[in-house]
């Protein structure tokens, strides 16, 4: 883009932001028109209020399935599209003029986009986050919770490197859990949530390699779950500006916080969920509607030629296994352990019991999360 449509965009960053009021409000859509833009504003308490019953037993003014399809998925909207949505909201779109026409050019709208997205909140209705949990984070003194938490960063921050060195991409965003962090990768679809899936394990590979090193409590002992889920995606106001990293919460968030209390320390744990990514036209390799979390770990199994290569502490991987665990049945089967986890409100889910091997070529393995055999019979319903 050329130095006018920058500061065109910069330009209309400032009217954004203005309109946002220090978080008073959302910015939920917007539309091309003239030589500016219009752009859909509403008190942030606004959006609860349309799907709640009225007085009086009268029914909401619009759906929640109005509302959640408004604001998944592309913010940009036609000219009578807005139009339509202001009268069903009884909100009068506001103009943003502009220093020049856009240009239409995909980049600036996919900035603009952005730029919406940070005003405002998202809905995904599936995707996968991973949980980082430091055991016994409150028993530790206040030196030794941020040296570990700083552990867990570098182990987290070096992940990410190992898979790019691999050109594998994970565009992954983190926020604090308060023993350790939540974390989940922007990009969407089958691919994505499983090169997640992998970067849990080179996470959890990290830390015990450092674990086998330390001396000191500076390294953590962790616990992980993931799961794929609906989520609300939004960024908090920080003095007087929306944050530029971006929080999580929904069902995925609530269950991985459930599932984490009854995990073993060293233990991985994988939610029971069903994934369901529309997408029109799907490609079949990449869709992930409909598959279960038995499927998917088969696909991602399927998925680890993309990490050869990788080496940890000089040592090059020579192979990668992950699975769901169960009882031996015999002739080399195993079956898949369902885990129902009971929660302190009575509420129950399933989960699966992980394990990830990692081979070297000329060292012991790392081998990731608790054998079934080796669950305490007692934990294995939980």
């Amino acid at each position: 883009m050329g130095l006018r449509q920058r500061s065109n965009l910069v330009h209309l960053e400032g009217c954004l932001h203005e309109h946002w009021s220090l978080g008073q409000n959302n910015i939920l859509s917007w539309a091309p028109l003239d030589e500016g833009i219009l752009i859909l504003v509403l008190p942030h308490y606004a959006i609860a209020e349309f799907t709640s019953s009225r007085p009086g037993s009268n029914p909401p003014r619009v759906s929640p399935a109005f509302i959640t399809e408004l604001i998944s998925g592309d913010r940009r909207l036609s000219f009578e599209q807005m139009q339509k949505v202001a009268r069903l909201l009884e909100v009068k779109p506001v103009y943003v003029p502009l220093r020049q026409p856009l240009s239409d050019h995909p980049v600036e709208t996919q900035i603009i986009e952005k730029m919406i997205r940070r005003y405002g909140i998202s809905y995904v209705a599936s995707r996968a986050v991973t949980l980082f949990d430091i055991v016994g984070f409150s028993l530790l003194t206040p030196f030794e919770q941020m040296t570990q938490l700083n552990s867990l960063s570098y182990s987290l921050n070096s992940a990410h490197a190992k898979m790019l060195d691999q050109d594998v991409s994970i565009n992954f965003a983190r926020s604090s859990s308060g023993d350790g962090f939540y974390v989940w990768n922007r990009d969407d679809g089958l691919e994505a949530n499983v090169n997640l899936y992998h970067f849990m394990h080179i996470v959890l590979a990290d830390n015990a390699i450092a674990r086998s090193k330390a001396a000191s409590k500076a390294v953590p002992r962790l616990r992980a779950c993931f799961h794929v889920g609906s989520c609300y995606e939004f960024h908090q106001a920080e003095g007087l500006n929306p944050t530029m990293h971006d929080y999580i919460v929904g069902d995925v968030t609530i269950e991985l916080a459930r599932m984490i209390e009854a995990a073993l320390p060293g233990q991985i744990l994988v939610g029971e969920f069903l994934a369901n990514h529309s997408v029109p036209n799907p490609d079949p390799t990449q869709t992930q509607a409909h598959i279960d979390a038995v499927t998917f770990l088969q696909r991602a199994q399927g998925n680890l030629a993309k990490l050869s290569g990788l080496e940890f502490s000089g040592e090059r991987v020579t192979a990668i296994k992950c699975y769901l665990t169960g009882e031996n049945m015999g002739s080399g089967q195993f079956s898949i352990r369902r885990l129902t986890i009971k929660d302190k409100h009575g509420l129950s889910r399933v989960a699966y019991n992980a394990k990830v091997n990692i081979y070297r070529e000329h060292t012991q393995p790392i081998l990731l999360g608790i054998e079934d055999r080796k669950l305490p019979e007692a934990r294995q319903s939980f």
